[in-house]
């Protein structure tokens, strides 16, 4: 069995933009409570550990020195810097702002060594996936997952494959990556028409000398379980296939789910926990077993996010769970301690999780079929695919 290191620090919980804001870090201790709940942290070969906080050097793998200084004045006064996206309604200042941050940048880069070293890694307090090298946005104040990408390249990966199934475009990693050919950019993501960060057209598909290397599919508003699976397989897996990544990250944002309050997908847990599944094999069969998961975007704090993270420890862990397992009553008792919300009673949504192959028929009628046809028309070629 693969060994899986799980990033865990209770000070991940301190990357809280305060009351009210979507990104409540209840949901992070909600998931690792369920985590323990099921004893997936006490399965064999699985380590939970922390790691230190990124210092300056690391984080300028990827974030402008001044940018780094800004963060920690921005902290310390609490006064808005809209030149760098701070103290903003997206990402007020708070207090210990660069610590947080740094904190779970830092656990993504070593869950990133973990992973080099032919191991698996999961670090779901990140994939903070928006923060550009200069700025911070969608909620995100470093990209630990463009550092762990960087890391990666640091240590002699020579392709590395990012995989982005949040609903929002992975447009932070993209941008730092979209001139080099070792690095593949996939991200699944509701279509920019109708949601933040209005990027991710497939006819974004890399810089110069790197044509190809990013890779765009933009979901219609509405789509479900079926669609969101066909698009992945009729993209994903053909696209690693050809690439052969020495190492895959993958961003695993739980906000595509129909309950989520920002965003306008229709995927169930079970279709979220069917990706996760999907991921682990393929990284088994072209990434040389080496994989570091991360969480992301997701505001349904209690009903969705703390399941969905779990089911992807325990794929990681190579433990999947049935999805018709109930829910630990000691974890629905601390739901309702700490939200005031009744949590669900099993780890499934009743989903099917089915979808048909791409290849089985295009329906030129199907929105979601013209969003696969414009990814696959506009990266194949690069790839030397069929279309």
């Amino acid at each position: 069995m693969t060994p899986l290191r799980l990033l865990w620090n209770e000070d991940d919980t301190r990357y809280d933009f305060g009351p009210g804001h979507p990104m409540d870090p209840v949901r992070l201790a909600l998931t690792m409570s369920l985590v323990r709940a099921f004893g997936l942290d006490r399965l064999p070969g699985v380590t939970v550990a922390t790691a230190p906080a990124a210092g300056d050097s690391t984080l300028g793998l990827v974030h402008e020195p001044g940018y780094v200084a800004a963060v920690r004045e921005a902290a310390r006064t609490g006064a808005p810097d809209p030149a760098h996206g701070l103290g903003t309604e997206d990402n007020p200042a708070f207090p210990a702002m660069h610590e947080a941050s740094a904190l779970i940048a830092g656990q993504s880069v070593a869950g990133a060594e973990a992973a080099w070293l032919g191991g698996r890694a999961v670090n779901f307090a990140g994939g903070l996936h928006h923060a550009m090298p200069a700025g911070a946005s969608g909620f995100c104040v470093y990209n630990d997952a463009a550092l762990a990408v960087a890391r990666l390249l640091e240590l002699g990966a020579e392709r590395v494959a990012y995989v982005d199934v949040d609903v929002h475009h992975g447009d932070g990693v993209q941008t730092v990556f979209y001139d080099d050919p070792r690095v593949l950019t996939i991200s699944l993501h509701e279509h920019p028409r109708t949601l933040f960060p209005q990027t991710g057209w497939p006819e974004e598909t890399g810089g110069p000398g790197a044509e190809g290397s990013a890779v765009n599919v933009a979901l219609p508003a509405g789509t479900g379980d079926a669609g969101w699976l066909r698009a992945f397989h009729a993209v994903v897996p053909p696209l690693l296939e050809a690439f052969r990544p020495q190492v895959l990250v993958s961003q695993h944002g739980a906000d595509t789910h129909l309950e989520d309050p920002l965003a306008h997908l229709a995927v169930t847990l079970d279709a979220q926990r069917a990706v996760a599944v999907s991921v682990a094999a393929l990284v088994d069969r072209y990434a040389e077993g080496r994989w570091l998961a991360l969480g992301g975007g997701g505001y349904a704090v209690a009903d969705v996010v703390p399941r969905a993270w779990t089911h992807l420890v325990a794929v990681a862990a190579g433990h999947p769970i049935d999805p018709a397992t109930p829910t630990p009553e000691e974890w629905r008792a601390e739901v309702l301690r700490r939200t005031r919300q009744r949590a669900p009673e099993r780890m499934t949504d009743g989903g099917s999780a089915d979808w048909k192959e791409f290849d089985d028929g295009y329906d030129p009628a199907n929105r979601l079929d013209q969003a696969v046809l414009a990814t696959r028309r506009a990266v194949f070629p690069h790839h030397g695919l069929i279309v």
